[in-house]
């Protein structure tokens, strides 16, 4: 399905690593990069956790940038713990105290943040080699890839099946939408893409003078873990409050870290179930992103944790280099009685769309 354009790489995903070096010489898959364009619009993703590579829109002026955070190599992602472009889970953001009850049944989870389990563990849906389902060239490209989750993996209960399409559009949409099913035992999820974006460029400096409006009135309050208190609290009057377009800088030092919070969108359902998001501009180049989902909320993060990792031709990227917009069901809700619920069991579709639509204002 791949034309010559794609790039396979053997990799041994660091088997040794992950299974050892028995299993490792037994257990081979291809990794490849592929890329979808429309003109001028181009992506560039690998079935290494389902990873967004790349993403060139056009500025102001027609000239041409990759807008997200990433690197040269694959075995950069396989090593990376920054989940650049990742589709993330089983459950993304963090679960406390890596265990969870379901019906009187205690689960417990690989722990790789602190006591708690983030992004689906040490090993989860970022940390994988997927198969490429199907890949289409047409007026509107897209790709699909395929994991099979297993039974236990990470401390999750039961098989899970699922996939992910990558869509662009000649309109500058990029469609990406996610869809789990559980076939056996009721299981938590909750998937979420994890790009980082800087609209001046991946290599243009910090994300300070980005100006974000966040369609959401409340946010879940975290502890010093990252964790939700299970409080819902309004934005007024607060440096969380993106309700009218301000720049990322312009508060961010009243925030005890910088920021990485969940957001509760309210804007109105359009007649597909997606809400207005987010809108992101960048002043210098023009680029405009906006968010569109059909989930409940958004996790905005401001790459705090970034420190000088070495990323994409050899570029520095620094504490806040980047954003996150990650629209999902809200952190640990497994915890917490009065957020959106997040376990499916068999016969139960999980469904999770978002879209990107980039423009350029003169």
């Amino acid at each position: 399905m791949a034309n010559k354009s794609i790039q396979f790489l053997s990799i041994f995903v660091l088997l040794l690593g992950f299974w050892g070096l028995s299993d490792a010489t037994k257990y081979r898959k291809m990794v490849g990069i592929y890329e979808l364009r429309k003109g001028d619009f181009s992506i560039r993703v690998t079935n290494w956790g389902a990873t967004i590579i790349s993403v060139v829109v056009p500025d102001k002026q027609g000239k041409l940038a990759d807008i997200v955070l990433g690197y040269d190599k694959i075995s950069s992602y396989v090593d990376g713990t920054s989940y650049f472009g990742a589709l993330v889970g089983r459950v993304a953001n963090r679960i406390a105290g890596s265990r969870f009850t379901i019906n009187g049944t205690p689960y417990h989870l690989y722990r790789n943040n602190g006591n708690n389990s983030l992004h689906g563990g040490h090993r989860g849906y970022s940390a994988v080699i997927w198969d490429v389902i199907e890949k289409v060239d047409s007026d509107s490209p897209y790709i699909t890839f395929y994991y099979n989750s297993f039974d236990g993996e990470q401390g999750f209960p039961g098989d899970v099946d699922v996939h992910v399409t990558y869509k662009i559009s000649p309109d500058y949409k990029l469609t990406v939408t996610m869809h789990a099913k559980p076939q056996n035992k009721l299981t938590p999820i909750n998937l979420a893409q994890h790009s980082y974006w800087n609209l001046g460029g991946h290599s243009s400096g910090n994300i300070l003078n980005h100006r974000v409006q966040i369609f959401a009135s409340h946010i879940t309050p975290v502890d010093s873990e990252l964790i939700p208190t299970g409080e819902i609290a309004s934005v007024d009057n607060t440096p969380f409050d993106f309700r009218k377009p301000m720049t990322v800088g312009s508060r961010i030092s009243q925030v005890k870290g910088g920021y990485d919070h969940n957001y509760v969108v309210d804007s109105t359902p359009d007649e597909l179930g997606l809400r207005r998001v987010a809108v992101v501009e960048e002043s210098q180049s023009g680029r405009v992103m906006e968010l569109w989902a059909n989930q409940p909320g958004v996790q905005f993060y401001t790459g705090n944790f970034l420190n000088g990792t070495e990323g994409k031709g050899g570029v520095k990227y620094m504490q806040h280099a980047a954003l996150c917009l990650e629209t999902q069901d809200y952190p640990d809700a497994v915890h917490h009685a009065n957020f959106p619920n997040e376990i499916y069991g068999p016969g139960q579709a999980y469904e999770h769309v978002m879209v990107y639509k980039f423009s350029a204002r003169k």
